[in-house]
């Protein structure tokens, strides 16, 4: 029995950090064994709020793909490529765009919020308003039997689910109605207690040095109230603390927890134990990195492989949606 399919992309915006490692990287890893697995790099979501400025679009598409076998993608069980590089993803956005309602568009969750947070970049584009379809058209065209997502993400899928249903009742079950694959993600905090995100600046790279990461989490902020040493705090105000629940033991949570509570341990202690351990999990996918980036020819050649055979899929997905359309031509 042929095994279900998985889709999942990742935008190169930026350079990846911890929270992209927790967050999907891992995952794709332990999905890799289950499914058959499409993994793509979304340069032209990308383009949706980089449009302006893509000098660096090429390093972070690099980045992308070197993370992604650091973090132990195995190029020879999923199928990593890029999306620019399948031109059947265009063509399917331009026909699902056709017979997509505005007004679903406009009620997508992030779409509101997102205009109203970025405020150093116009956003009042039909790209941006179009995101949506795209994001359906790279699903859809594959085919995908599953979408690995958290549970506050899944109001982003059932558009593509909305749309694939409308297709289907025009034209015929053509495309697959993908499910949800509820995944735990935890929420990575940044540097200053935010969410972390290329967004803020608040990022622990995957590509920043054993210096670098050292030196990011000796300057995070704890909970405010331990003022000096013998202050006692609340180790769930401190997003060092969130840190340990993802990098840590447990043995150690509890003992940080409670070194907080009596002020037992010290800030600065507490943060010696999670840069431990983040070293511990970064250090192999340096290695890696190394590896990787000293054999730019290996990288471009897993790219084009998974385009090329990613396209073989797109184009059989394509013939059924043109024939379904009446697209195909007259006879």
């Amino acid at each position: 029995m042929s095994k279900q399919r998985v889709l999942s992309g990742i935008q190169p915006s930026g350079k990846l950090h911890i929270g992209n490692l927790v967050g999907a990287l891992q995952n794709w890893v332990r999905l890799q064994e289950q499914y058959e697995c499409y993994y793509f790099i979304a340069d032209w979501h990308a383009l949706t709020s980089q449009y302006a400025d893509t000098a660096q679009l090429r390093e972070y598409i690099k980045d992308v793909v070197v993370n992604c076998l650091a973090a132990g993608l195995d190029p020879e069980k999923v199928t990593i490529f890029q999306q620019s590089h399948v031109l059947e993803h265009a063509e399917l956005h331009l026909l699902l765009s056709m017979m997509t309602p505005l007004g679903w568009l406009e009620r997508v969750p992030t779409y509101k919020e997102k205009l109203e947070q970025v405020s150093d970049k116009d956003m009042h584009t039909y790209g941006f308003l179009g995101y949506p379809v795209l994001q359906s058209a790279d699903i859809l065209i594959y085919r995908a039997n599953h979408v690995p997502v958290g549970v506050d993400q899944v109001p982003h899928l059932e558009i593509t689910r909305e749309i694939c249903r409308r297709f289907n009742n025009f034209y015929g079950d053509v495309l697959i109605e993908p499910e949800a694959l509820l995944t735990a993600f935890p929420k990575v905090p940044g540097t200053d207690g935010r969410k972390m995100s290329k967004t803020y600046g608040n990022c622990i790279y995957l590509s920043d040095t054993p210096k670098e990461v050292e030196q990011k989490v000796r300057t995070m902020m704890t909970d405010p109230a331990r003022v000096k040493r013998t202050d006692k705090g609340d180790p769930e105000l401190s997003p060092v603390y969130q840190l340990h629940k993802i990098f840590s033991s447990k043995e150690e949570q509890a003992q940080v927890a409670e070194g907080c509570r009596t002020a037992g341990i010290g800030c600065i202690d507490c943060k010696k134990i999670l840069i431990k351990n983040l070293l511990t999990v970064l250090e192999p996918i340096w290695e890696k990195r190394k590896f990787f980036l000293e054999k730019p020819d290996d990288l471009e050649d897993i790219l084009s492989t998974g385009s090329q055979k990613a396209k073989h899929a797109a184009s059989e997905t394509m013939e059924l949606v043109r024939k379904a359309m009446n697209l195909d031509g007259l006879k």
